[in-house]
């Protein structure tokens, strides 16, 4: 629990980057006028942009089309009532205006073992399996999250972050059980974010991803 108690761990903070990167000459631009976004992954300087070769295609896991259902069953675009779902513009304008700003977070709601393999830049982990009541640290996520205890014994979520969430892809479980228990806890919809399309439509897209560095020791 060590890893994820500690949110500050890699808060990432998303830099907007237009046409003006020097990127001008890119052949596959996220948009006609998006050639790339630069964000700062883990204290490194990260620049998302589209796969450059035409040609390329998915040649893992998330090239599969038919895993059996349940549990691998199509999610509805919809989480929740009040949940907005976001598209891969969306997302990158997350990144670029809430979690630029410390008003937001990108969460790879997966467990460890996915998350270390590639993640979305800006992410932080905290798999969905630790966002529930009857964990004992479930209070430091929060207050990590922004969250804080009210008098009352309540928690109190005014100031707590938006939160960007996403897993492997419409037919994985792992973001929205997430935002269930999120929800379940008292967390504001409207501070609640759905990218439906995960790690799957992030790769079809040919969008960056990166490998989380090893945690010292």
């Amino acid at each position: 629990m060590r890893k994820w108690s500690r949110i500050g761990f890699a808060m990432c903070w998303g830099l907007w980057a237009g046409a003006g990167l020097g990127a001008q000459e890119l052949k596959v631009k996220i948009t006609p006028t998006l050639s790339a976004v630069d964000v700062v992954h883990a204290g490194q300087k990260v620049r998302i942009q589209r796969i450059q070769d035409t040609g390329n295609k998915i040649i893992d896991d998330f090239a599969k089309t038919s895993r059996p259902c349940p549990e691998f069953c199509i999610h509805a675009m919809v989480v929740a009532p009040g949940v907005e779902t976001l598209g891969e513009l969306e997302l990158l304008d997350f990144m670029t205006r809430q979690v630029s700003s410390g008003q937001g977070l990108v969460i790879d709601a997966r467990l460890v073992d996915f998350h270390k393999i590639e993640t979305i830049p800006t992410s932080i982990n905290i798999p969905f399996t630790v966002i529930k009541a009857d964990n004992p640290h479930i209070g430091q996520i929060l207050i990590a999250l922004g969250a804080e205890m009210g008098p009352n014994q309540r928690w109190n979520y005014q100031k707590a972050k938006s939160l960007a969430l996403w897993c492997n892809g419409p037919w994985c479980d792992q973001s929205s059980r997430a935002i269930q228990a999120l929800l379940n806890l008292g967390y504001p919809a409207a501070k609640l974010k759905y990218y439906r399309g995960g790690m799957q439509m992030w790769k079809l897209m040919g969008l960056t991803t990166v490998v989380p560095a090893a945690p010292r020791s």
